[in-house]
């Protein structure tokens, strides 16, 4: 199994199998726009912009699960990242990411990577590195900015 066997609606409602991102290293983000951490979609956007043609793909999957912090709906998040954040990395519609109606797609990401203490996502802006064989390589903590994660990146994207 990997993240390949899972599909997604996208921020437009469209579905979307993330088979289509074979071959890509990916970086799968929960997301909000009314956190402390929302500031970091601008990192994000400049690695996207960085790597992209390097085979990296960013995935927002906005979540309203931490202190109502993503109230507004699919449309209004869209407009906030890229008017805001200048965001153009694929948006995803808002899902649950922890707790029995989480997302599959979580689900699966937090039974590969663990977080510390518990395999629950405590916070907004966790982030998972996926490898091209859509491999789970690492959990970020949401205090792990974008910028600290681009060695890693550049690793997984030489290979």
């Amino acid at each position: 199994m990997s993240v390949y066997d899972f599909s997604a609606k996208t921020i437009m409602g469209e579905d979307k199998a993330l088979s289509d991102y074979k071959g890509d290293v990916l970086l799968i983000v929960n997301t909000a726009s009314k956190c402390g951490f929302t500031p970091q979609y601008k990192a994000l956007q400049a690695l996207y912009e960085k790597y992209h043609n390097d085979g990296l793909e960013i995935l927002g999957f906005p979540s309203n699960q931490f202190m109502n912090q993503e109230p507004g709906s699919n449309e209004a998040i869209q407009d906030f990242c890229q008017l805001n954040y200048g965001v153009t990395f694929p948006m995803f519609s808002k899902v649950d990411i922890k707790g029995p109606d989480a997302h599959p797609l979580f689900q699966y990401l937090t039974e590969q990577a663990p977080g510390f203490l518990s395999k629950q996502i405590k916070w907004n802006f966790t982030k998972f590195l996926i490898d091209r064989n859509g491999t789970v390589l690492n959990r970020y903590a949401p205090t792990t900015r974008p910028g600290q994660i681009e060695p890693d990146l550049q690793d997984v994207l030489k290979r």
